[in-house]
């Protein structure tokens, strides 16, 4: 599943990075704690967090990730979405909480390579 298609099957809403909308989604992590995100995510996941700050893209760039959900109708500051448009790293939202949001991705068949 590609980034673009995360909008129309969960009604989330681009608030960035556009030009990125075509990166390949091959998993998903929840947190908040940027370092965690940083020693743990996977390549090309979708990350889930409530945080908004511009080092959410560089953490995302970092981890060569698809996209940041931002949940719970958190929104990006103007330096976060300006950094995202810079680096293509889509930028999608969701009233959902993290939880929820997961568990339709998951069900969706959005889940890590463990193997």
């Amino acid at each position: 599943m590609k980034a673009a298609e995360l909008i129309e099957r969960f009604g989330l809403t681009v608030a960035a990075g556009e030009n990125g909308l075509d990166r390949l989604v091959k998993g998903g992590y929840c947190g908040d704690l940027l370092s965690e995100i940083m020693a743990n995510a996977p390549t090309g996941c979708v990350w889930l967090t409530i945080q908004v700050h511009q080092n959410i893209v560089a953490v995302a760039v970092l981890r060569e990730m698809a996209a940041i959900i931002l949940v719970g109708g958190n929104t990006p500051d103007e330096e976060t979405k300006a950094k995202a448009d810079e680096e293509g790293i889509p930028v999608l939202l969701t009233p959902l909480d993290t939880f929820s949001m997961a568990g339709k991705l998951y069900a969706a068949g959005v889940v890590n390579d463990t193997g």
